[in-house]
């Protein structure tokens, strides 16, 4: 068991425009991926960050413990990729020990997985999320452009073995790609104790490659379950419960989700922002400018002077970004390819998912 950093309670939650508050804190720990998904880097070649502009581990702790006194009581590790960024273990151990804290997740493509499993168990990460958007080796091939498609139904397998319960498997469906494989994703994710989260394929960062009749919308994943299972019955969402999925059950008590930013966006109660590596604070992902915290953190600003920028910041938020892609008349990729390589933190590996 972690010992927990006893804090004084001084937390003072905030809301932002629309009432929504400050509570999910996601945190890229590298621009880096292993992958190539076509619907996140299509590209061959990226501009990474600068290695000196990445946020030590110190730095990413001192940050959630200004994010935490203002309510967020939410962490997740993303990236790009991030185990791939060395001794992440001690990361998590660092945010575990902070009581405020009290959901610790991470998101991977698992292809580093499963031998890190013990480790990041006993670190005091809480709940892992793995990507797998197919269950044959030669779409995944195809879509990421890499091998590892056995290595990550393999860290799948071992996560309950480690000892992590509440996993999820997230599926970006993408017609004529792989929306023929939903209800053998449902079935592969009774087998391991995971939940799946089928995802709307998203117009954000990177996805370069998107169009509109690409998505496979949640009526449509619905239609296509509900013809191979029968009734399929959705879960009333818990009093407080900001999570992007809404969730569903089979007549046999399986559960899945669906996040459907594209078609059915649920900007009304967002309370998540990301922090890149390179910390620069994104209140909305589709937001095309962040906030600067790294300058102030590496000049060594008072605490309350950061904790008093992030408040006042938040409490300006009027972000709804999903709700104005999709009231555009002519919807296309977000962001153009020149303008991508001219500022990478407006790709997803970047700001993370």
């Amino acid at each position: 068991m972690i010992p927990k950093t006893v804090m004084l309670d001084t937390r003072h939650d905030v809301t932002d425009q629309h009432g929504r508050a400050l509570g999910d804190l996601r945190i890229s720990v590298t621009d880096r991926c292993n992958l190539r998904c076509n619907y996140c880097m299509p590209e061959e070649s990226y501009n990474w960050l600068p290695k000196e502009d990445i946020l030590s581990f110190e730095e990413i702790v001192r940050l959630v413990d200004v994010f935490s006194e203002l309510g967020a009581d939410k962490v997740r590790i993303t990236g790009g990729e991030p185990l791939l960024r060395r001794d992440l273990h001690e990361l998590v151990r660092m945010i575990g020990q902070r009581s405020a804290i009290r959901d610790l997740a991470m998101t991977t493509n698992g292809v580093l997985l499963a031998e890190r499993l013990e480790q990041l168990k006993e670190a005091g990460l809480h709940r892992v999320t793995v990507s797998l958007d197919t269950l044959r080796p030669d779409r995944f091939r195809a879509l990421t452009r890499r091998e590892g498609h056995d290595r990550v139904v393999e860290a799948i397998r071992a996560v309950p073995r480690a000892g992590f319960t509440e996993t999820k498997i997230d599926t970006v469906v993408m017609r004529g790609f792989n929306d023929d494989e939903l209800a053998d994703l449902i079935e592969f994710s009774k087998t391991v104790s995971a939940e799946v989260r089928f995802i709307e394929y998203m117009d954000v960062g990177g996805a370069t490659h998107w169009s509109m009749d690409k998505v496979m919308s949640r009526a449509r994943i619905l239609e296509s379950l509900a013809a191979k299972y029968g009734p399929i019955e959705p879960i009333p969402a818990r009093a407080g419960d900001t999570a992007p999925a809404a969730r569903f059950q089979l007549q046999d008590g399986t559960t899945f989700g669906v996040i459907s930013s594209t078609t059915q966006p649920f900007c009304s109660s967002c309370n998540r922002s990301r922090l890149t590596a390179d910390g620069t604070w994104y209140l909305c992902l589709y937001a095309a400018q962040g906030i600067d915290l790294r300058g102030p953190l590496r000049r060594g600003v008072p605490r309350q002077e950061l904790v008093e920028l992030v408040r006042s910041t938040w409490q300006a938020r009027s972000d709804r970004g999903a709700e104005a892609r999709l009231a555009a008349r002519e919807r296309g990729p977000l962001v153009a390819v020149s303008i991508l390589k001219k500022d990478p933190r407006l790709e997803m590996h970047v700001r993370g998912g």
